[in-house]
């Protein structure tokens, strides 16, 4: 059984695909490589974010639910979202930035040896940069080379998540001895996960917490995170093991970009199995990635109502100068 290469991706909650799209494109300067529709709620835009090439580990993916109120954040949730960056230095970087833009954080501190700058967005979706200067493990993404955040201070993917829960004992059950990750440390109530190669980008920080509220989901806060492996082959045998233990999973689910395996394996905690390919260039060409509407086969049928029931949001960067702001 092959270990989890990493992180694939997370998804989580918008309250504006306009408003994340702005905030992703030209703030945090990661790429769009995907403007599509929920595949099980058509009325609803699923935008990817993604390194330079859409590379497995650096997709952050939002939805944006009609009228779904504002979610609340406490125990039991996917708590956080990590992004890596080269070095301490571009940390430095991105204060000015985040100062620049009038995005709240908390200024640099330091976590499990790690450099980190922790941010929220305007839905108080919680987020966290951090250096790859002591990192070792599973290499980092390109960075999306005609961004606004210069290439050696640039996000190049997906660092830890951060899950928070009441319940310690079975969490750390199920990481270990399901998913085979081990923990490497600890830091108070923060207890470190790697899988795979390790490092960065195969890591989960659980947080055991039984003072904070219930979490409730809304926008603002992360629907579900996704772990890398490498085939339908593999995602077959995950499938096995985690029906031999009893946890409750979706079955295989073609999702076109990938292929998904979903198991519910705690309270409020949604994980998903994602294959590596094939990825997001089959249906648009490297220079307007994410500039139309993207639907999956069994879609495209229905491609006249779909764009009736979502209203366009301009996209489009391929004919626009994006300058390199140095600060």
């Amino acid at each position: 059984m092959n270990e989890l290469k990493g992180l694939h991706h997370i998804t989580a909650i918008t309250s504006s695909a306009e408003k994340i799209y702005e905030f992703f494109t030209y703030v945090l300067g990661l790429r769009l490589v995907k403007k599509t529709v929920n595949q099980d709620d058509i009325q609803t835009y699923h935008l990817y974010f993604t390194d330079d090439v859409g590379s497995p580990g650096t997709d952050m993916t939002f939805f944006d639910f009609p009228g779904i109120p504002k979610g609340v954040h406490g125990t039991n949730e996917i708590s956080k979202t990590s992004f890596r960056v080269p070095t301490d230095a571009a940390l430095e970087y991105w204060v000015k930035r985040f100062d620049k833009y009038e995005v709240k954080h908390k200024g640099i501190q330091e976590q499990f040896g790690k450099k980190t700058l922790s941010f929220v967005d305007f839905d108080d979706q919680q987020y966290q940069l951090i250096s790859d200067e002591q990192n070792e493990g599973v290499a980092a993404g390109t960075p999306w080379q005609n961004g606004p955040v210069p290439l050696e201070f640039a996000i190049t993917g997906l660092g830890p998540i951060f899950v928070r829960t009441a319940y310690l004992d079975y969490v750390k059950e199920v990481l270990e001895k399901v998913f085979l990750m081990n923990e490497v440390a600890q830091e108070g109530d923060f207890h470190l996960f790697e899988m795979g190669e390790g490092g960065n980008g195969a890591q989960v920080i659980v947080e055991f917490n039984t003072i904070l509220p219930q979490a409730r989901q809304g926008f603002g806060t992360v629907h579900h995170a996704a772990f890398r492996v490498e085939d339908r082959a593999e995602l077959d045998q995950w499938q096995e093991r985690l029906s031999s233990f009893k946890l409750p999973n979706s079955g295989f689910v073609e999702r076109y970009y990938f292929g998904s395996l979903y198991s519910n394996v705690a309270p409020q905690i949604l994980f998903e199995l994602a294959t590596d390919g094939p990825g997001f260039m089959g249906d648009e060409p490297y220079e307007t990635l994410g500039e139309k509407l993207s639907l999956p086969p069994f879609l495209e049928s229905n491609r006249e109502k779909i764009e009736q029931l979502v209203r366009p949001i301009d996209t489009v960067r391929s004919n626009v100068e994006i300058k390199k702001e140095y600060l």
